[in-house]
């Protein structure tokens, strides 16, 4: 309970919540005291009195855990000093600790202190690859290119996070050529540069005007931050270099015209393609299709698809859905169960329908398959629109039910829950399950809020709605949404003042 108050920023409960740990008579564990400070909230002082605290118990010295905690505050405060002192005191340290403090001297920019890094080869952790990576970041973000190659150099194992640390490094001064000299494959240097689109185009072309020819990954990788401008180089690139056929280099582009707002583009690539479409670019295609409402074209282009995969049947089914083709969606429905194995995505969109149509009796059967065939594909995502299904379609039980039975729960499905009761007219169970959401340490949302507020609203508790209003932004740390829960706060307001109308008439 302390960790997750500590992680959703609650360091006031959090620590009354220690307060009253200590005094029940229970002792606090090293990760009791590793919970509280890591807490973002936490001051400088709160976490040596933390320290003091666990010098005192003996806990200080049975591990690195809380000694690696009070380096995070520490680091997280720009304490420095304060970081080395406690460093240097710790009885025991981990990889854990060293990277902690190797990442905090980049920040700092502290190149000349050598001392974590002579510690790290005379302890013999420099066969570690992540703090060989943590090292090599640090001279990196101090700009100290040559240790940071020199370091590099020595490293007996490199992983991925080794080789994007010197692409990274090399990109930023924009050395091009130092990079071609240590990168081992154009693809790599490609990926350093990836969010700078116009100049991995440049080194895209410099790779085939080399003699080294580009393969399936190569536009993708230069496609990935590029702007329309660049991504139309791209096709015209890939067109002349034979690479426009291949289902990987398409069906990039295809995304890249979709994510630029380039539908026209993206569309015009199908059409004018003289080979047929692969499921992938398919599926890309078909969801542009959806978000444009050409629900039509959709369903025209899957019946040209031989082997659709499971993502086509589930773009297919959400498109007869929002086209309100409900009887549509359920024999496709049953057609997919009866060639491949169903996703959560399917069921997802199944029951929206049986919400939608208000069917309990459809929904139920629905259920019974899912525990009938596997209920393993039944997660916490399927379950939280279980939950609302039931309770729009009349059950309330059900939805209590189906909650009780979870055992992975997340903001949604407390706010499923709450919205549940809040139109069943249960606003004070809704108000109780609110609560008891930020007690297990759930954040709740905006859209928690609308629902908690609709149910109080609803049956009238003004005291109790406008009172979590005022403590939303303090509290809570959410915004207030203007158009919703603005109206929420004013429903309450009218209420109370039909209330009193009706007080000062009697």
């Amino acid at each position: 309970m302390i960790s997750a108050h500590s992680r959703n920023g609650g360091l006031l409960e959090a620590w009354e919540l220690f307060s009253a740990m200590r005094g029940c008579g229970y002792v606090p564990n090293q990760f009791t005291f590793g919970g509280l400070l890591g807490c973002e909230s936490l001051d400088i002082i709160q976490g040596f009195q933390l320290q003091a605290l666990a010098e005192k118990s003996g806990l200080f010295y049975v591990d690195a855990v809380t000694g690696t905690a009070l380096l995070g505050l520490l680091g997280r405060q720009g304490c420095l000093d304060e970081a080395m002192q406690v460093f240097d005191e710790m009885p025991k340290r981990n990889l854990i600790t060293l990277n902690c403090m190797i990442s905090f001297l980049g920040q700092c920019g502290c190149v000349e202190e050598g001392t974590v890094h002579g510690l790290v080869v005379k302890n013999g952790l420099n066969f570690a690859v992540s703090v060989n990576n943590s090292l090599i970041n640090m001279y990196a973000k101090c700009s100290d290119i040559q240790t940071t190659e020199k370091m590099f150099e020595d490293v007996p194992v490199k992983d991925v996070v080794s080789w994007n640390t010197l692409i990274s490094a090399m990109a930023k001064i924009e050395r091009a050529d130092k990079a071609m000299k240590n990168v081992v494959s154009w693809n790599n240097l490609m990926l350093g540069y990836s969010s700078k689109g116009s100049y991995a185009i440049l080194l895209l072309r410099q790779m085939i005007h080399s003699s080294c020819d580009p393969t399936e990954f190569s536009f993708p990788i230069a496609v990935k931050s590029s702007g329309l401008l660049e991504i139309l180089q791209l096709h015209s690139l890939s067109v002349k270099v034979g690479y426009i056929d291949n289902d990987y280099v398409s069906s990039s582009l295809i995304s890249s015209y979709a994510k630029a707002r380039s539908v026209d583009d993206a569309l015009r690539f199908v059409t004018t393609s003289d080979m047929p479409l692969s499921v992938v670019a398919s599926n890309m295609i078909a969801n542009i299709y959806n978000r444009n409402g050409q629900f039509d074209k959709t369903q025209e282009l899957f019946s040209d698809l031989e082997n659709p995969d499971t993502v086509s049947w589930n773009i297919l089914i959400a498109a007869c859905s929002r086209n309100g083709d409900y009887e549509e969606v359920f024999e496709l429905g049953h057609m997919r169960i009866a060639r491949v194995s169903p996703d959560k995505y399917m069921y997802v969109s199944l029951f929206s329908v049986c919400t939608k149509l208000c069917n309990l009796g459809l929904g139920s059967s629905l259920h019974g398959l899912i525990v009938k065939t596997d209920f393993k594909r039944c997660d916490t995502f399927v379950c939280n629109i279980m939950i609302d299904m039931y309770g729009k379609c009349g059950s309330l039980a059900s939805s209590i039910k189906m909650f009780n039975e979870m055992t992975t729960r997340n903001v949604i499905t407390w706010t499923a829950i709450v919205s549940v009761l809040g139109l069943h007219g249960y606003a004070y169970n809704a108000l109780e399950k609110f609560k008891e959401t930020y007690m297990t340490g759930i954040k709740p949302d905006k859209v928690a809020f609308i629902a908690v507020l609709s149910a109080c609203r609803h049956v009238g508790l003004v005291k109790e709605g406008m009172e979590l209003f005022r403590q939303m932004k303090g509290k809570y740390g959410v915004e207030p949404d203007i158009l919703l829960q603005w109206t929420c706060w004013l429903g309450c307001k009218k209420k109370r003042s039909i209330d009193d109308d009706l007080a000062l008439a009697s």
